[in-house]
């Protein structure tokens, strides 16, 4: 379940930025979550309850925004909403030449702990 692993780094990267700024307990953790990117929403809400078990992260709330997949087709400029499971295959002209605009996300959009939030953006 690579959902743990996710969870894991997670919960150390929100930890890292907490102790910099010298926060005792991180309320809630706000993460984006592509609709492709192969995460269960279930299992990494589970892993990230455990992932937090003895740090300063314990007890937060883990908040996930799903984005949803959307294509463009590079011959007829056509986009579309991909699906579940995925249509790569342009609704116009029905070629497989589509670059996927979103739906591949998965990072944290912030993090807010004891009275003030700050925002930890990922590149």
């Amino acid at each position: 379940m690579h959902e743990m692993s996710i969870a894991a780094a997670v919960v150390e990267q929100v930890a890292q930025a907490a102790r910099e700024h010298g926060a005792g307990a991180v309320r809630r953790v706000r993460l984006q979550v592509g609709e492709l990117a192969g995460v269960v929403p279930e299992a990494l809400a589970f892993s990230f309850e455990l992932a937090c078990t003895d740090t300063v992260v314990a007890g937060a709330e883990l908040i996930t925004e799903t984005v949803r997949a959307r294509a463009r087709c590079t011959g007829c400029d056509t986009e579309w909403a991909v699906g579940m499971p995925p249509d790569l295959t342009c609704p116009r002209c029905t070629t497989g030449q589509v670059d996927l605009l979103s739906g591949r996300e998965l990072q944290i959009i912030g993090a807010e702990w004891d009275d003030h939030p700050a925002y930890v953006q990922e590149g």
